[in-house]
C-alpha cells in the first residue's frame, strides 16, 4: 500500500510515537521524539538562534506541521533565544513548514534549473550541507583519470569576493538551463578577453566541451587564474554537471513526472503502477540509464503524493503486491546496498 513508499520518508522526519496511547500529532513535544532526532532538533534550534543573533532579530514564530511546532516551541523556550529577544531591535516573522506536508515538492524534479541540478549531482563539500565539491584538476597540468582525484583541493560554489561569479550564480538560479549555460559562456569570454587570451567566440548551442576548451585557455596563465578563480569554479561546476550521468536521469525523472501529471486524471492507480512495474529491474539487469532502487522510492513517493484520494480494491491490491515483490527482489539482489537502502531495510 501507500505505506510501502511513504513511511520510510515520513519516519525520517516525523517518527511514529510508541504505543497507541501516545499524544496526537498536535501534542507532540521534543520528549516524544527518538534521541537522535531530539539531538538534531536541539542543534537546529541552536543554529537558528545563532543566525537570528547575527541578524539582530526578535522573531515571532509560526508553524505548519507537527515537527515544525516542535522546532518553534523549542526556539520559543530556548534560554539564549529569550535573552536575545529582549534586546534585539529588528522584528521578523518566521514560518516553519514540514516538508512532509508536500512530499511531491520534496522529491520532485522541478523544471529547468541549473542551480538545482548542480546541487543535486555534484558531491557535497565536506563539512557543508549547501555547497558542493568542484573538481579543479582541469585547471592543472596533472594527468589523471580518477574523477575523485584528491590531490588538488576542490572548488566550491560560494564565491562572495568575485562579483562575476556571484552574478553568474544568480543566473543559474533564476534563468532556464539553456540561458544559464549561455551566461556561463558569456562571462568566460569576457574574462578571457580582459586577460588577452586567444579566445574564439562561437555562436549557437553551448556544449560542455566548448566550455572546457575556453577554460583550458586560463590553465597556463597564473595571473588570469587568480583574477577569475571564482568564475572558473562555477563554470567547471556547470561542465561537470552537464557531463554527469545523473543529469540525464534527472531529465528522465522530470519527463516521467510531467507525463504522470498529464495522465493521472484519466488513469486509475493500478494502471500507473503497472506502467512502473517493467521499469523495476534487478542489479544484473540494469544499465546505466535504468532507475536504481532508491529512484523507485522517490518515484513512488511522488506518485502517491500527487494522485489524491486512492480508490481501494482488489485491482489496486494486486498491482501494489506486484510492485512490492519486484522492489524486494531488486533490493535483495543489490551487491552493495547504499546507506539509504540499508536504513530503509
Amino acid at each position: 500500500s501507500a505505506e510501502l513508499c511513504l513511511l520510510p520518508a515520513l519516519a525520517a522526519f516525523i517518527p511514529p510515537l510508541p504505543g497507541p496511547g501516545g499524544p496526537g500529532p498536535a501534542e507532540v513535544g521534543l520528549g516524544a521524539l527518538p534521541a537522535e532526532l531530539r539531538a538534531a532538533m536541539r542543534v537546529l534550534v541552536g543554529d537558528l538562534d545563532s543566525l537570528f543573533t547575527a541578524l539582530g532579530l526578535r522573531e515571532e514564530s509560526f508553524a505548519v506541521g507537527a515537527l515544525s511546532r516542535v522546532v518553534a516551541a523549542e526556539l520559543a523556550s530556548y534560554a539564549p533565544a529569550r535573552n536575545r529577544r529582549r534586546t534585539a531591535t529588528n522584528k521578523a516573522s518566521v514560518i516553519f513548514v514540514d516538508r512532509t506536508l508536500d512530499l511531491a515538492g520534496a522529491v520532485g524534479h522541478h523544471g529547468d534549473n541549473l542551480a538545482e541540478k548542480i546541487l543535486s549531482v555534484l558531491p557535497k563539500l565536506p563539512g557543508h550541507k549547501t555547497d558542493v565539491m568542484v573538481n579543479m584538476v582541469e585547471l592543472t597540468a596533472l594527468k589523471t583519470t580518477d574523477e575523485t582525484c584528491s590531490i588538488i583541493a576542490p572548488g566550491c560554489l560560494a564565491q562572495p569576493n568575485d562579483p562575476a561569479a556571484k552574478a553568474l550564480w544568480e543566473s543559474f538560479m533564476n534563468l532556464k538551463q539553456k540561458e544559464a549555460v549561455m551566461e556561463a559562456r558569456r562571462h568566460l569570454v569576457e574574462a578571457a578577453s580582459r586577460e588577452n587570451l586567444p579566445i574564439k567566440m562561437s555562436m549557437g548551442r553551448v556544449t560542455p566541451e566548448q566550455l572546457s576548451s575556453y577554460i583550458q585557455l586560463f590553465r597556463n596563465n597564473l595571473k588570469a587564474l587568480e583574477n577569475h578563480c571564482g568564475l572558473l569554479q562555477l563554470v567547471l561546476a556547470t561542465v561537470q554537471t552537464l557531463k554527469h550521468p545523473q543529469t540525464s536521469k534527472w531529465d528522465n525523472f522530470l519527463a516521467f513526472e510531467r507525463l504522470l501529471l498529464q495522465t493521472i486524471g484519466e488513469s486509475e492507480m493500478p494502471s500507473v503502477l503497472n506502467q512502473l512495474l517493467p521499469m523495476i529491474k534487478s542489479y544484473s539487469e540494469r544499465t546505466k540509464d535504468d532507475y536504481a532502487c532508491e529512484d523507485f522510492f522517490v518515484l513512488l513517493i511522488y506518485i502517491y503524493s500527487v494522485v489524491g484520494e486512492i480508490k481501494c480494491g482488489k485491482e489496486l491490491d494486486a498491482a501494489e503486491e506486484e510492485v512490492k515483490k519486484a522492489l524486494v527482489k531488486a533490493i535483495c539482489d543489490e551487491p552493495e546496498p547504499s546507506p539509504l537502502l540499508q536504513k530503509i531495510t
